[in-house]
């Protein structure tokens, strides 16, 4: 016996055109049962077997509607490898080394376990094991860090009002390489080529400073980074700036940025104010990340045949962006930094 909305829903799904085949013979069959067909009739109207139109007018007895919409769970294949061999490559993959690698393949594992290849490959994938990954890590024994993040992460999150955040730093020894032969042109099936050798051509120092309110970058090259170059970059700052506005510039724990001159110069300029990153911890300096994209974008794979032309590629690359800045966004606060660090030093205590 059907219920209205039982049949509304029936009819509504043997019309179905984005339905499962299956989920429309299923509503026919108990439609047509409901006429009062036998098991037979309704298996030939609908082109299934008997024991199938009996299995679905049981499901529908006991289920209802939603009975027909799903398969019942079916037990599976009995897996060949036990859960006992399963924990024993895991365990050898977290805990030992093969005799003469620093680390596991699928094939060295595949024989010390007497396992194939693929079956190795799909036990650390289901336990998300990569042995062939290695990430490098760094933390800070900075004694004042936490006072340092503090007031690295406040300037990000809570900017000081009639100021600029710059993040300041140098990339120094750029080299201007030239290849000995001419570029191989891409084409349909093949990458763009270049010899693996190359001729050096001299060498320059990126200073830059980059404005953590629009994504702006201040930019310069020079031959070191010495202090005096470091009073001259500053002096830049001073010029392109707004003479009203504070400056606070973020800056690692290099020398030059300590230098007795610089700290006099600053003295004479009261509006610009350094804030230093904690040691060991560049990934607090948001230029860094500025200097990756103009690694990747125009330096690695550059090619140039002086000095000259490298500044030129670098001071264009600097005013294409400023043409479409893009802010670069901190979004961590301080609590959540130091979990994580907190877990980390956790894992570095632990026994191995």
């Amino acid at each position: 016996m059907l219920s209205p909305e039982e049949q509304s829903t029936l009819a509504s799904w043997e019309r179905g055109r984005s339905l499962p085949l299956r989920v429309v013979q299923r509503a026919r069959i108990i439609r047509l049962a409901a006429e009062g067909m036998r098991n037979e009739d309704v298996a030939q109207e609908v082109g299934v077997s008997c024991p199938t139109v009996h299995l679905w007018r049981q499901r529908f007895l006991a289920l209802r509607l939603p009975g027909l919409e799903k398969d019942a769970p079916r037990p599976g294949r009995i897996p060949r490898i036990s859960a006992r061999k399963v924990r024993a490559v895991v365990e050898a993959t977290l805990h030992t080394t093969p005799p003469a690698a620093t680390h596991w393949s699928t094939r060295t594992m595949a024989k010390a376990q007497g396992l194939s290849q693929p079956t190795i490959h799909r036990i650390w994938k289901q336990h998300r094991l990569q042995p062939h990954r290695m990430e490098t890590f760094k933390l800070s024994r900075d004694k004042h860090f936490v006072e340092k993040l503090h007031d690295v992460v406040g300037l990000y999150l809570n900017p000081p009002d009639k100021a600029l955040v710059l993040c300041v730093d140098e990339k120094s020894q750029i080299q201007a390489l030239d290849r000995t032969q001419p570029l191989f042109p891409l084409r349909p099936g093949i990458p763009a080529r270049q010899t693996h050798d190359y001729k050096r051509n001299g060498t320059t120092t990126l200073f830059a400073a980059l404005s953590m309110l629009d994504g702006k970058v201040i930019g310069d090259c020079m031959p070191r980074h010495r202090h005096q170059e470091f009073i001259r970059f500053l002096k830049r700052i001073d010029a392109d700036t707004p003479a009203r506005l504070d400056i606070h510039l973020i800056v690692d724990n290099y020398g030059t940025h300590k230098h007795p001159r610089v700290a006099s110069w600053l003295g004479r300029h009261p509006r610009f104010h350094l804030h230093f990153i904690p040691t060991s911890s560049s990934w607090l300096n948001m230029v860094e990340r500025w200097f990756r994209e103009i690694t990747d974008k125009r330096l690695r794979r550059g090619t140039f045949e002086s000095e000259r032309a490298l500044i030129r590629a670098i001071m264009a690359y600097i005013k294409n962006h400023n043409q479409n800045p893009k802010a670069f966004v901190w979004t961590a606060d301080v609590e959540s930094i130091m979990r994580k660090i907190r877990i980390n030093k956790e894992v570095l205590e632990s026994p191995h």
